[in-house]
């Protein structure tokens, strides 16, 4: 899961483009980069680290131009090294650099084609080889500055290629700012606009909402599915769907935790749509768990806040945070591997013992994937004195791995595969367990847009509704995104680094 976005203005951009990247800095802690067009020129700044240490004043300086696409990274697979950093350039035809948000399911496939059509791919990067082919196909062409329509048919090439879930953000010197998204719109992108005067607008794209209000755009709308957004470097916006047989099934699990609650997604308001996971979540305990004797209801912050504050509503229970977080540690999901995970999680939470002593407490969180967060949780919770600890989980048992964008362990690693909610109960140690049902879920996100008639649930189900995934292309993951592979590859980076400062 990543952010992106890309915004063409009437004065500098650059600064906006920071802006809007530390609010998006949730969607990826791994690296961020920007890259502006200023002039003929295009101007980049990338590395690894949070936005704040990776852009200095200095960098900011040399970021010229009233056009721009910034990134953060958070990777799914293959490296975590500096070179993978977004957004990749390549200059032929025109200097093209392109920054996206998902995972494509045909890297294989593509990387054969990239060299079909002599193009050269420099890292494991599927955005790298996305990047490619977009370039190949604009190598159709004439002109010595593509028309949108030359552009909006190198996306329709691009997406008869690629398969999976995309997010895209381009810059093409000499023509302006491409976007476009996944005939699915699984992966989330949003457009705005500001007016200038003068009857002439700015425009903005990105993966929330929130980018937009920080920076002073207005939501137009959501990026429709299959659907490319170009705005030349006059400012014009120019659009068309670029998908047959597109239609809306966006991924669930951005509503449960990946984006923020002050985000509107399809439509959709995330903080309500938490708020109403906690309604129906509460009819759940209700209905099946009455025999709880529940005293209290503490969150496990922050995604799982909103959530738990309705829970404690609807039962007539207090409400109270057990827990305080070190806001300087970061999002505990996305950690590497399973050690450093284990590691953080004491690190990040710490229990308020007034909160837990001598009462029966009903934890909340907004997902279980591992189980390693739930146990310690649980433990720390006993540990500080609770009689009884009940653990809430606002989705459904999370069984698959996800093969579009996030980084979600392989099926060995997921807690709930292949065992039943008791056996999951016991390993975590909680004396009793209430998942939200896949049904409520979708119902709690539909609500607010009716329009929203199917999902991307494939954690749940098991059933990917984009690419062929299949059981040889799961287990080639599994070798890729394990805990043991990551390893491996931090240890090479690891080296490669030393030997470039003993190089020196």
């Amino acid at each position: 899961m990543c952010g992106i976005v890309g915004i063409v203005g009437a004065s500098p951009v650059n600064v906006s483009l920071y802006d809007a990247l530390t609010v998006l800095q949730h969607r990826g802690q791994d690296a961020a980069g920007i890259m502006t067009l200023d002039g003929g020129n295009l101007r980049q700044r990338k590395a690894n680290g949070l936005v704040r240490d990776v852009f200095l004043r200095r960098h900011m300086m040399r970021l010229s131009g009233n056009i721009g696409i910034g990134h953060v990274r958070y990777p799914t697979a293959g490296s975590s090294s500096a070179a993978e950093a977004q957004p990749f350039y390549v200059n032929s035809p025109y200097g093209i650099a392109l920054a996206h948000n998902g995972n494509l399911t045909n890297s294989k496939a593509l990387a054969a084609r990239c060299n079909d059509a002599r193009r050269h791919v420099n890292t494991e990067s599927d955005s790298e080889l996305l990047l490619n082919i977009l370039a190949w196909k604009l190598e159709a062409a004439s002109g010595a500055v593509p028309t949108p329509s030359d552009i909006f048919a190198a996306v329709r090439g691009v997406n008869e290629e690629i398969e999976g879930a995309y997010a895209v953000v381009a810059l093409i010197s000499g023509a302006g700012l491409l976007a476009f998204r996944d005939p699915l719109g699984i992966r989330p992108l949003v457009l705005g606009e500001r007016d200038v005067g003068e009857g002439r607008k700015e425009y903005m794209v990105a993966s929330e909402s929130v980018a937009l209000d920080v920076v002073g755009f207005r939501l137009v709308r959501d990026v429709a599915p299959g659907e490319a957004v170009f705005i030349d470097l006059a400012g014009h916006l120019h659009t068309t769907t670029c998908a047959p047989g597109a239609a809306l099934r966006p991924c669930i699990f951005e509503y449960v935790y990946f984006a923020r609650p002050d985000s509107v997604m399809n439509g959709v308001s995330v903080y309500a749509a938490r708020v109403r996971m906690g309604t129906r979540l509460a009819a759940t305990i209700k209905r099946d768990f009455s025999h709880l004797n529940i005293d209290v209801v503490i969150p496990i912050p922050e995604t799982s806040v909103d959530i738990a504050v309705q829970i404690a509503r609807t039962l007539g229970v207090p409400y109270r945070q057990g827990f305080v977080k070190n806001r300087y540690i970061g999002r505990t999901f996305i950690m590497p591997g399973q050690r450093q995970r284990k590691k953080s999680v004491r690190s990040k939470l710490n229990p308020i013992p007034a909160e837990f002593r001598g009462k029966r407490v009903l934890l909340v969180d907004d997902s279980i994937v591992r189980g390693t967060t739930s146990e310690q949780i649980v433990e720390m919770a006993r540990e500080a004195g609770a009689l009884e600890v009940y653990f809430a989980s606002a989705s459904p048992q999370i069984r698959y791995p996800n093969v579009y964008g996030i980084d979600m362990a392989t099926s060995r690693e997921l807690i709930a595969y292949g065992r039943s909610d008791e056996e999951i109960c016991r390993l975590i140690g909680a004396d009793a367990l209430i998942y939200q049902s896949l049904s409520d879920l979708e119902g709690a996100v539909r609500e607010e847009n009716p329009a929203l008639t199917d999902f991307e649930t494939s954690i749940f189900t098991g059933e990917y509704p984009a690419g062929r995934v299949d059981a040889a292309y799961l287990a080639d993951l599994e070798r890729q995104r394990s805990d043991d592979a990551k390893a491996d590859r931090a240890w090479s980076e690891a080296n490669e680094d030393l030997d470039i400062y003993n190089d020196r």
